[in-house]
C-alpha cells in the first residue's frame, strides 16, 4: 500500500478522525455539493475490517450500483430508487476493507460535460466555485480535489473521467475496456463506458485499479487483465491545429511535452488521419446506444410514476417526458433517429466502420511509438451556464478524449500546470492493456511536478 492510503487507513474506525473527517466534510460540501448521498457508517456493514485497506472512505459516482444506497444517476426519473447490490468494481474494494461514505454527482445518465445537467443538484469545482468540476464524473472530481476522499469511483464514456480529473488538478484513468466488470453500472453506452479512477496520486490510482480488474463471470465485456510491458522511450504527441486550444491550455500542453523530453523521453510529432470524424461517429454510436438501453425506463416496473395516467401508453409517456432532463431526451430522440429502417446504414452503419479505422490508426501509431500524449479539452473549467461553451460546443470539444473510447484504450489524465489559477491536464494514452506504461511515465512526471491543490486544502487533520 502507498504513502497516501497508509495515510487514511483506520479513518473510519478511530472515533476522533471520523469526526474530523465529517467535519471537514460538510465544510467543503456547502461549497462545492460534489456528494448527492453521504453516510459515514452505512458502508461499513459490507466492507471486509481486515482488508489492506481497511477504514478507507472512497465515493461512488451515483450511476454505479452500491448495496443500501440510492442509484439515481442524477436522474429525476431514478430519484427514489435504492440499489439492491453492489456493483463488481465496488464489492472488489469493499473486500479490500475500503468503505463507501457516500454517492457523487453526475450529469443526467452520464450524458454531459458539466454534471450541470444533473436534475439533482449544483456541483462546483474546488478551484473556483463559479466553475464547474467538469462532465459526468464532476462529483467524483470534486471529492477528490478538495481532499474528502483519497479517491473515487466514475465512468467514463467519452472522457467523463479524465476530464474533470484536469479541471479539478487530479489523476484521472479510464482503463481498457474490458480491464475492468461493468456489472452493476448503469448503461448508457455500453460498448464504449468503463469504469475509472479519479485520485489524487498515481500510486493510489494505481493501486484501485490493481484491485478492481479483471475478469468478472458477471459481464462478458469483461476480459482476464494480461498486462502490455515494455519500456517507455518514445512518446508521440499529437499535432493541433492552429486556435484548437486556448491559450492558456495550449501554453499547458507546450509545457506538457517539454517535461516530458526533460525527464529522457524522446517526443515525436505525430497525425491522426481519423480525428476529424471522431466526434461525429461517436456521438452517431452513443445516442443509438443510449435509445436502446434507456427504453427500459418507462415509469412502470421501477423509476418515476406520474400522478395520474389514463392508460399504459400515457403512463409511460407521462413518465418519460417528466422524468427525463432536455439533454437525455435530445440523446434519445437522436438515437432513435439514426437506428430507423433506412437511417441505420447511413448513419449508424458508418459510425462503427469508421471506428474501426480509428482502431487501425492507433495500431500502426503504436508500432512508432510507445505512448501518446494529447490535450483533454480546448479549455481549462468553464463558469456555469457559460456562454462561450454551450451544449453543443461542449460535445465538439470532446475530440480529444471520445477518441480512447471509440479506440477502447487505456488514457490517464496527469496534472500539467495551473493557469490563472486554473489547473489544467493533459492525458497519456497506451496500446491495449498498457495501463503500466501510463503509470511508469505518469509516476516520473509526478516526482518532479506533483498534482497542485486548491485553496483551504487540508490534511493535517489525518496525522
Amino acid at each position: 500500500m502507498n504513502k497516501e492510503l497508509e495515510l487514511w487507513k483506520g479513518v473510519l474506525s478511530d472515533g476522533t478522525k471520523k469526526s474530523k473527517l465529517e467535519k471537514y466534510i460538510k465544510g467543503w460540501e456547502e461549497k462545492i455539493g460534489s456528494f448527492l448521498e453521504i453516510d459515514l457508517n452505512r458502508g461499513a456493514y459490507d466492507s471486509n475490517e481486515s482488508g489492506a485497506l481497511a477504514g478507507i472512505p472512497f465515493g461512488v459516482k451515483d450511476n454505479i450500483a452500491v448495496k443500501g444506497f440510492k442509484l439515481t444517476c442524477g436522474s429525476k426519473m431514478l430519484q427514489t430508487l435504492v440499489s439492491p447490490y453492489s456493483a463488481t468494481v465496488v464489492s472488489r474494494l469493499q473486500q479490500a476493507g475500503a468503505q463507501v461514505i457516500g454517492k457523487t454527482n453526475l450529469d443526467e445518465f452520464g450524458m454531459g460535460s458539466s454534471t450541470d445537467n444533473s436534475a439533482l443538484q449544483q456541483t462546483n469545482n474546488p478551484w473556483d466555485t463559479e466553475r464547474v468540476a467538469g462532465g459526468s464524473s464532476g462529483g467524483s472530481a470534486a471529492c477528490v480535489a478538495a481532499g474528502l476522499v483519497p479517491f473515487a469511483l466514475g465512468t467514463d464514456t467519452g472522457g467523463s473521467v479524465r476530464q474533470p480529473a484536469s479541471f479539478c488538478g487530479i489523476y484521472g484513468l479510464k482503463p481498457t475496456y474490458g480491464a475492468a466488470s461493468r456489472y452493476g453500472l448503469t448503461a448508457y453506452a455500453s460498448s464504449l463506458e468503463t469504469p475509472g479512477i479519479l485520485a489524487r496520486t498515481v500510486a493510489t490510482t494505481k493501486d484501485v485499479f490493481d484491485i478492481i480488474k479483471g475478469e468478472d463471470e458477471r459481464d462478458q465485456s469483461s476480459l482476464s487483465y494480461e498486462a502490455e510491458g515494455g519500456q517507455v522511450k518514445t512518446i508521440g504527441y499529437l499535432k493541433i491545429e492552429e486556435g484548437a486550444l486556448n491559450a492558456d491550455v495550449e501554453a499547458s500542453y507546450k509545457s506538457s511535452i517539454k517535461r516530458l523530453e526533460d525527464l529522457e523521453y524522446t517526443l515525436v510529432e505525430v497525425e491522426l488521419p481519423t480525428m476529424d470524424y471522431v466526434v461525429p461517429a461517436y456521438y452517431t454510436i452513443a445516442m443509438a446506444e443510449a435509445s436502446a438501453n434507456l427504453a427500459r425506463f418507462n415509469g412502470i416496473r421501477y423509476g418515476y410514476a406520474p400522478f395520474m395516467a389514463e392508460n399504459p401508453n400515457e403512463l409511460m409517456k407521462k413518465s418519460r417526458h417528466e422524468g427525463f432532463g432536455d439533454e437525455v431526451k435530445l440523446r434519445i430522440l437522436l438515437g432513435t433517429y439514426v437506428l430507423r429502417s433506412g437511417f441505420q446504414d447511413q448513419f449508424y452503419v458508418r459510425s462503427q466502420k469508421i471506428r474501426t479505422a480509428i482502431r487501425n490508426d492507433f495500431e500502426k501509431l503504436f508500432t512508432k511509438v510507445d505512448s501518446l500524449v494529447m490535450p483533454i479539452f480546448p479549455t481549462a473549467a468553464f463558469h456555469h451556464g457559460s456562454s462561450d461553451l454551450d451544449s453543443f460546443q461542449q460535445k465538439v470539444a470532446d475530440k480529444y478524449t471520445c477518441v480512447a473510447n471509440l479506440a477502447g484504450l487505456p488514457a490517464l489524465t496527469i496534472p500539467s500546470s495551473v493557469e490563472n489559477g486554473l489547473p489544467v491536464g493533459v492525458q497519456l494514452m497506451a496500446p491495449y492493456f498498457g495501463e503500466d506504461r501510463l503509470f511508469e511515465i505518469a509516476v516520473k512526471a509526478e516526482e518532479k511536478y506533483p498534482a497542485p491543490q486548491p485553496e483551504d486544502f487540508d490534511l493535517e487533520w489525518l496525522s
